[in-house]
Order: structure tokens, then C-alpha cells, then sequence
């Protein structure tokens, strides 16, 4: 192991690292993309191995502390944990990986409207249960090795949402999530609506890799378009 195997971070660093190199170098090779995208995947994936090397670090100063301090810390927040709920979010006995965060990706549109942080731009998607053609089933799996648009309908609203954007520089599918229906996709549980802030008209930019590219409180077909041409490194 070069760093701790706590958390599995290694082989999940792997997989991290084969999501974020894949689509981008298909998309050099199919002729959508320059190959200036393949930069960023040193810019996005150094940043996540730092941040696998700081996560198992402290996963393993947490197990066994190496100064009287750390050792304090450690045995104060375990005894809490037996009582009190907040202490059991400080416990690290090696958390499992978890895709990056990737704030500072050059491939980023960032937010000019109000949104709460948990889904802003670079974060990885959260999944949430849908009902399809009246059947259960996961937001995630409706996503690909494509750019996706997730787009919040309206009551009654059936927008042709892939119309305004036939001229982007790469294809994008947009799923269309209604509130409440029984056709087409249905935030069942209004899990969507509270994991990504979503009000009808909202809008949001996926990358291949199920990072977010960009977010909208009303889509804006112009606005989508640039911020496709940035996810590609083409500004």
C-alpha cells in the first residue's frame, strides 16, 4: 500500500481515477473534445489523491494516536459517541472512499443563482428513488457516459428541453423529473427536489463522470451551451 488501506481509498482511488480519465479520453478520440481536456485530469485527480492521503491519514492517527493530545482527543470523542449523536460524526475507524468534491475544477460553471452548497458545482451526484412509468427505481441509473441535463418540470409542463440544446458541442439527454404524475420520470419521495435544491425550471449540467458541471434556477439554453463548451475545455 502506498498510503493507509483504511477506507479501501487505493482501489476506490482507482475506479475515481478511471471514471474521470475515461470519458474525457473517449471524447479526444471521437473527435468532440480537445486534447487540452485531458489536462484537467491531473488538475481534478491530484486533487482527489491528496485528499485520499489526508482522509487515511487521519483515519490512522484516529486508531492510534500518536502524541498524549491526539490520544485525548480520540478516547474523549469514543466515550461521547456512547451517548451523544454529534460525537459519532468525529469516529474515524478508516470511513469508506468517497468521490471528491472537485471546487476548483477548471471545468466548472459556477453558480451565479442561489443554491444550497450540497450539490454545487464539481460535487458528485447524489442518487435519490424515482418512479418510472410507475415503477421504483434510482435517479443514478438514469445516467451514462453522456453529458445529462436533470431539468424540474412544472405541473402540467412538458418542455422540449433537447430541442433548445440539438446545437450543443457535444449531445446532451436531458431527463425531465416531475413532481407528482403517474407518465415519465416522478420525484417520488421529493428526494430530488431537497438533494439538489430543485424548483420547477431548475436545471442542472451532469458531466460522464455524475459530477456536477453547472446549475440554473431557470435553464437558459444559451447559458447551458457555454457551460457544455467549458466542461470540454473548449473556453
Amino acid at each position: 500500500h502506498l498510503v493507509s488501506p483504511f477506507g479501501a481509498r487505493g482501489a476506490n482511488g482507482g475506479i475515481h481515477d478511471q471514471d474521470n480519465l475515461g470519458w474525457k479520453l473517449a471524447y479526444v478520440i471521437q473527435g468532440k473534445a480537445s486534447r487540452s481536456l485531458l489536462d484537467t485530469y491531473d488538475d481534478e485527480r491530484i486533487y482527489g489523491a491528496d485528499e485520499n492521503i489526508r482522509n487515511s491519514t487521519r483515519s490512522t492517527d484516529f486508531i492510534t494516536p500518536k502524541t498524549p493530545v491526539s490520544k485525548a482527543f480520540r478516547d474523549g470523542v469514543v466515550e461521547l459517541a456512547k451517548t451523544v449523536e454529534f460525537a459519532r460524526a468525529f469516529v474515524n475507524s478508516g470511513r469508506l472512499s468517497m468521490p471528491c468534491t472537485l471546487d476548483d475544477s477548471p471545468l466548472n460553471t459556477q453558480d451565479e443563482d442561489l443554491f444550497s452548497a450540497k450539490q454545487r458545482p464539481g460535487s458528485p451526484c447524489m442518487d435519490a428513488p424515482i418512479q418510472k412509468e410507475g415503477k421504483s427505481a434510482w435517479l443514478l441509473d438514469e445516467f451514462g457516459w453522456h453529458f445529462k441535463g436533470l431539468y424540474y418540470a412544472g405541473e402540467g409542463e412538458n418542455p422540449d428541453i433537447e430541442h433548445a440544446l440539438k446545437d450543443c458541442p457535444v449531445p446532451v439527454e436531458v431527463i425531465t423529473v416531475h413532481a407528482e404524475g403517474e407518465q415519465g420520470i416522478i420525484d417520488s419521495q421529493k428526494l430530488i427536489a431537497n438533494h439538489y435544491d430543485m424548483s420547477p425550471g431548475a436545471f442542472y449540467l451532469i458531466r460522464p463522470d455524475q459530477h456536477v458541471a453547472g446549475r440554473w434556477r431557470l435553464f437558459d439554453a444559451e447559458k447551458v451551451k457555454a457551460a457544455i463548451a467549458k466542461a470540454i475545455a473548449q473556453q
